[in-house]
């Protein structure tokens, strides 16, 4: 059984990163969706809304699963015998990047990283540009799925309903 995993902070969810996560299921026999736990990081949502709003989001995938993690990816990946991980790169500052944690990632573990292109309408998305529009008022509804996008409203009206 080949097990993956698609790493993220998710902060939150768009339909780029869903669109990865989608693929990758249709090509692996499990993918876990692993949400970063940076407490150094400010965050909109908390883990356990966001993995939440990813188990809403992915529900109709059986092969999706929905976990959180802190400190390596790595160190993740041997506990739970995962092979490999797959990243979505939107251009090729993101290639630059990930290239190299792909390499260090592989050599320190042999666990590999596999890179998968986003569709092109997802190319400049993520979960930055999605909060800040947000932020002052902008329609976010076409680019997160509706879970979210009622949590983002929420959110942003201080939870006033």
């Amino acid at each position: 059984m080949m097990r993956v995993v698609c790493p993220g902070s998710f902060d939150p969810i768009t339909y780029g990163h869903l669109d990865v996560i989608e693929r990758a299921s249709e090509q692996f026999d499990e993918v876990v969706v692993a949400v970063l736990v940076n407490r150094t990081k400010g965050s909109l949502f908390t883990v356990e809304e966001r993995m939440e709003m990813i188990r809403e989001t992915v529900k109709e995938f059986a092969n999706v699963k929905v976990d959180s993690w802190s400190g390596l990816l790595i160190d993740y990946c041997k506990e739970r015998k995962i092979r490999a991980i797959v990243k979505g790169l939107r251009a090729v500052s993101d290639f630059d990047y990930e290239l190299q944690m792909g390499q260090m990632n592989r050599q320190l573990s042999g666990v590999e990283t596999l890179f998968m292109a986003t569709r092109p309408e997802y190319s400049f998305l993520s979960s930055s540009l999605v909060k800040e529009l947000a932020t002052y008022g902008g329609d976010v509804s076409t680019y997160v799925p509706a879970p979210v996008h009622a949590s983002l409203l929420e959110r942003m009206s201080g939870g006033k309903s």
